[in-house]
């Protein structure tokens, strides 16, 4: 009787799915369940949209990024056409304008390059600037990174705002007042060398000595920048899971072994973009600060290739021969980051660009 009972029971009613409303998209559908021992199917590519679609969704971005765009366009690309300049002997007398100079002024081939290249003080300057990047590139790129890893571990927001604030102030001074700085600390007539001289003590030669001037100028940029060089690790070090330092410090993970194997793979990707950036950069070590001390040492240890550009081009106004050495300078430049992208690639990372 109790099974006649259960056959004459209505079936339990089930609630229909909720309407959608006309305008709400259609939820996406899941993705289908991978076969036994396959590969999940590859997703349908979404058909791209026309240019003027993409150009009515994008507006606000392009209209904002506009200004820069035009800048870069005005200031960095459109001269790189004045490297014509390298294969003339360009006057700039000839014409009304410099435009004009730029047709009117003859075509003399590789001429300014071999000129170039047989001056002996063009390679001085460019042994003296490679010496220079490989010293700071080995003492004063780490910096930033230590100096970062330092304040990220400051557990007191006040006096770590504090010491940042320290350390990045002297990014903003120019380099005649950081010049004057170490003149007046370190100088034959400064701080330290009347110090000596009241200890009955001879003071060392620091601002004119050209054996140590490597030295000298590095430690300038030292004082300078390595604040500033750490606000880009201390951004990569803020994206790394602190539930990586706690679970390891439960597994037994010391300070030195969790610096090791979760910092410093956590940054090793902006270490190597901004090394990159850096070899790419290696043959411009700065104007004003070698070209304010470039008397007191000497042309032997001071003279960089900007300077060199600048005493043997706008001075002497063999602009062609200056223009050879810029375009010498670029190309070095666009070598060493092929490479050194090349060898992140090597090493798993990204780079500059990605592989194609």
């Amino acid at each position: 009787m109790s099974n006649d009972r259960a056959s004459r029971a209505p079936a339990a009613v089930v609630p229909p799915p909720a309407a959608r409303p006309a305008n709400e998209p259609a939820a996406p559908a899941a993705d289908p369940a991978p076969p036994p021992g396959g590969r999940r199917p590859a997703r349908r590519r979404q058909p791209r949209l026309p240019l003027r679609a993409r150009l009515r969704r994008d507006w606000p971005l392009l209209v904002m990024v506009a200004p820069g765009a035009l800048l870069l366009l005005v200031f960095h690309y459109v001269p790189v056409l004045g490297n014509v300049v390298a294969f003339q002997d360009y006057n700039p007398y000839l014409g009304d304008s410099s435009l004009e100079a730029l047709f009117y002024s003859p075509f003399i081939g590789l001429e300014n390059f071999e000129a170039l290249f047989s001056d002996p003080a063009f390679w001085d300057a460019l042994w003296n600037t490679l010496t220079i990047t490989a010293f700071q590139l080995v003492f004063f790129f780490p910096l930033p990174i230590a100096l970062a890893i330092v304040l990220h571990s400051i557990l007191s927001t006040r006096l770590r705002m504090f010491v940042q604030t320290v350390v990045y102030l002297p990014h903003f001074f120019s380099w005649v007042l950081v010049v004057t700085f170490f003149v007046q600390m370190l100088g034959g007539a400064g701080l330290l060398a009347q110090e000596l001289r009241e200890a009955g003590l001879t003071p060392p030669e620091i601002m004119t000595n050209p054996d140590t001037f490597i030295v000298l100028v590095t430690a300038e940029v030292v004082w300078k920048d390595v604040g500033w060089g750490t606000i880009v690790f201390l951004a990569a070090l803020s994206t790394i899971d602190p539930n990586l330092y706690e679970a390891s410090a439960v597994d037994g993970a010391g300070r030195w072994r969790r610096l090791w194997h979760i910092t410093l793979p956590g940054l090793r990707p902006v270490i190597v973009l901004l090394l990159i950036l850096r070899l790419g950069d290696a043959l411009s070590v700065g104007f004003e600060q070698f070209m304010l001390q470039r008397d007191a040492v000497g042309r032997q240890a001071a003279e960089v290739l900007d300077t060199f550009v600048y005493h043997h081009s706008i001075i002497t106004g063999d602009y062609g021969f200056g223009a050879a050495a810029g375009l010498f300078k670029a190309v070095v430049g666009l070598i060493l980051i092929l490479a050194a992208n090349k060898f992140a690639h090597a090493l798993g990372e990204r780079g500059v660009y990605s592989k194609t």
